[in-house]
């Protein structure tokens, strides 16, 4: 059986190595919300929006739902899709205008 000697060095970079996998353990874990599921209130806040638009978005097909009962919820998912898909670059649109 072999001895293996273990230097400061070798411990600095055990120690930066897994800074560095916390630390994208915690990016990964930021970049989704603590709920998969949102409920309606929680989507007008979120988007800063009226429930008149957030109904003209379920209405238009624009951001699918779920309906349970009397309580309709959203997948955060498609919340962060439909951004990403309406998203505008204004550096094309300057040619547009």
């Amino acid at each position: 059986m072999s001895t293996q000697i273990i230097t400061a060095e070798d411990l600095q970079e055990f120690k930066m190595e897994l800074l560095n996998e916390f630390k994208k353990l915690l990016k990964e874990r930021n970049d989704q919300p603590a709920k998969k599921w949102l409920k309606s209130y929680e989507v007008r806040k979120l988007l800063g929006i009226s429930p008149g638009t957030l109904q003209n978005l379920r209405i238009n097909g624009t951001l699918p739902f779920s309906k349970i009962g009397g309580v309709i919820f959203y997948d955060y998912q498609d919340i962060h899709k439909m951004i990403t898909e309406n998203k505008i670059d204004n550096s094309r649109m300057n040619g547009l205008v």
